[in-house]
């Protein structure tokens, strides 16, 4: 037996990916993006490389940055390797972000592969004739690119619509790795513990049950009764928002909005609460907004662990993960979603792109779910793939 062979983290998810596999050697010759670019700003993580390379096997001039702070160095000199052009490096400070989507924008992308809708609102800002359209992966994107909807009249279809994107990535995907964070992040069990979930969409079920398997005593916190009345009948407690926060050890954001818990929430947190967000922009928690507070006396920092903790002047101490950022694409070794979550759901995006380069399709089909059949079609093959 030969030894001394190594394989990485990339090569492990790319060997992974079946799905995506199966589609890169059909895009091979069916060659959909030929003669086209496909800008993105997406995470870049091993799972994004393999879709970027999907990609680039249907022809496409694939040109790529990052969100906030999840851009991982190894995945970047890989892509780079592979001849997909990459624009800028982690990063959290948000006006270096916006100048790596400008730079990104100045290619005049064909097709833009969104993610919290960065791309589409800066194009708006500074057009140009030759965008077909593309897709936007997120809720927070979605609903920040609606009311700008007969602006981009463009085909844009959102992925985070389907209904494989909501069970498969959200609901699964979302709530397993989340609960892998608090662990990584923590070292801390769950057994026992008071977790409060905020938001109970697709990430926040997925979130609730992980923790309640976990042992823990779960409360959800929605703003919308119908949906806290689904939580309250899937048998979680569903308390008034300051007993639910005056209770909680772990606090969970996984809603798509600002401002979820801040600097007034304060006095109710109790000693050693633990502060995580899931959401896609690091605004749920406001974490600025918490540390300028008067009732803080001091924050120290793990940056190797990284984790903050506040203290107060009571001698209550409040711990933050990742300073507001998601948690499961942030800290030590960050995974992100597990990799058969993110095959479905990146498999999705490259069919949608493949719809969208097509021309099938008009500006009416702006920020619409993904087709009928594209979501069968991905439903299929993965079965085909796992019966």
């Amino acid at each position: 037996m030969q030894q001394g062979q190594q394989f990485s983290r990339i090569d492990w998810v790319a060997s992974s990916c079946r799905l995506l596999q199966g589609i890169a050697a059909e895009f091979t010759v069916t060659r959909p993006f030929a003669g086209l670019t496909i800008g993105t700003a997406i995470h870049l993580e091993p799972k994004t490389a393999a879709l970027l390379m999907t990609l680039k096997a249907g022809g496409a001039r694939v040109i790529a940055t990052g969100n906030l702070n999840s851009t991982q160095p190894a995945t970047v000199t890989f892509l780079r390797e592979n001849s997909v052009a990459i624009v800028g490096e982690q990063t959290r400070d948000a006006s270096a972000h916006h100048a790596f989507i400008d730079a990104l924008l100045d290619e005049k992308p064909d097709l833009l592969l969104d993610n919290g809708g960065d791309l589409f609102a800066r194009f708006l800002e500074r057009p140009y004739d030759s965008l077909i359209g593309g897709t936007e992966e997120t809720t927070s994107g979605r609903t920040r690119l609606m009311p700008l909807r007969s602006d981009l009249a463009r085909p844009i279809l959102v992925i985070n619509d389907s209904p494989i994107k909501q069970f498969a990535e959200n609901r699964h995907g979302v709530g397993q790795s989340l609960f892998e964070s608090y662990l990584r992040f923590t070292n801390r069990s769950t057994n026992g513990k008071r977790v409060l979930v905020f938001g109970y969409g697709a990430c926040g079920k997925g979130t609730a049950a992980c923790f309640r398997h976990g042992h823990s005593t779960v409360s959800v916190v929605d703003i919308d009764p119908v949906t806290t009345l689904e939580a309250h009948l899937d048998g979680f407690a569903t308390p008034h928002r300051d007993e639910a926060l005056r209770a909680a050890d772990v606090i969970v954001t996984v809603t798509g909005y600002p401002n979820i818990v801040t600097a007034a929430d304060m006095p109710l947190l109790k000693d050693g609460a633990i502060l995580m967000n899931g959401g896609h922009f690091p605004h749920e928690i406001d974490r600025d907004g918490l540390i300028s507070d008067a009732a803080v006396v001091s924050l120290a920092t793990s940056p190797e662990d990284m984790i903050e903790t506040l203290a107060l002047a009571d001698g209550r101490r409040i711990h933050l993960l990742a300073a507001g950022h998601m948690a499961n694409l942030a800290g030590p070794r960050p995974l992100g979603n597990t990799i058969e979550a993110m095959d479905l759901g990146f498999a999705m995006q490259a069919r949608c792109l493949e719809r969208v380069a097509s021309r099938t399709l008009g500006p009416d089909d702006c920020l619409i779910p993904v087709p009928t059949d594209v979501d069968r079609l991905v439903a299929t093959a993965f079965l085909d793939l796992n019966r």
